[in-house]
C-alpha cells in the first residue's frame, strides 16, 4: 500500500513537471511578428508613439493573451509606388503576417485604380512568394474625386483579396472617417481614441491568423 502511495506520487510530481515544462516553453516562444505596412495612418501621424495603431493593436493582443509584436513601418505620405520600392528593406524584420494598409495617398492625388490595383498586387505576390500571411486594408476614393473614380478605386481592394484569396478588412478607417472628433483638424487623420475603434475592428480578424500561426 505504502509503495503504490510513492508510486502514485512520483507520478504525480513527473506530470506536474510535464506541465511545467510545456509552460515555461510555451511562455518562451517567440511572439509572431506583425508588420504593419502603411502609410500615415499606420505610422501615427499627429500622435505620441503609444497610440498609434501598431502600439495600441499590440497592446490589446496582449491583454488578449496573445504572444504578437507588432512592427510600425508606416511612413508618412507613402503611396502603393513607394511603398512597393521600400518593400524589402521592410521586410528585414522577417514578419509572419503584414497588415497591408497602403492606398490612401493614391486616392488624394488621383492615381489611375489600375496602377494602384498593379502596385499592390506586386507587393502582395511577393510577400506570398515569402511565405507571408497578408492581411488587407482597404481603402475608399475622397468623395470629391467622383462616381467614376471612387467606383474603381474601392474596387480595388476586394477584387485583390479575392484573386489572392487573402484576410480583409474592407475599409481601414470604419467607423472613424467623417467623424469629426475622431480625427485630428486636418479632417484626415485619426486621433488616439479613432485609432482604437480601428484596432477594435481589425483586431479580430488579425487575431484569428495569429492563432492559425501559432498551431503550426
Amino acid at each position: 500500500m505504502l509503495l503504490y502511495g510513492l508510486r502514485r506520487g512520483a507520478l504525480q510530481a513527473l506530470l506536474a513537471l510535464i506541465l511545467a515544462l510545456g509552460a515555461g516553453s510555451a511562455e518562451a516562444r517567440d511572439p509572431v511578428k506583425v508588420l504593419a505596412f502603411g502609410d500615415s495612418l499606420t505610422a501615427g501621424f499627429g500622435l505620441p508613439p503609444d497610440k498609434s495603431f501598431p502600439a495600441q493593436l499590440e497592446a490589446k493582443l496582449k491583454r488578449e493573451g496573445r504572444a504578437a509584436r507588432v512592427i510600425n513601418a508606416g511612413v508618412s505620405g507613402d503611396t502603393s509606388a513607394g511603398g512597393l520600392a521600400r518593400l524589402d528593406w521592410a521586410l528585414a524584420d522577417a514578419p509572419d503576417i503584414v497588415i497591408l494598409e497602403l492606398g490612401a495617398n493614391d486616392g488624394l492625388r488621383g492615381v489611375e485604380p489600375k496602377i494602384v490595383a498593379a502596385n499592390l498586387d506586386k507587393i502582395v505576390s511577393r510577400l506570398k512568394a515569402k511565405g507571408i500571411v497578408v492581411l488587407l486594408a482597404g481603402m475608399r476614393a475622397p468623395p470629391n474625386m467622383g462616381r467614376a473614380y471612387g467606383r474603381d478605386f474601392d474596387a480595388v481592394f476586394p477584387e485583390l483579396a479575392k484573386r489572392h484569396d487573402l484576410a480583409f478588412y474592407p475599409f481601414f478607417l470604419e467607423g472613424v472617417a467623417s467623424v469629426p472628433r475622431l480625427n485630428l483638424p486636418d479632417g484626415i487623420h485619426p486621433t488616439a481614441e479613432g485609432i482604437a475603434i480601428i484596432v477594435e475592428g481589425i483586431a479580430p480578424l488579425l487575431a484569428k491568423l495569429i492563432d492559425a500561426h501559432a498551431a503550426k
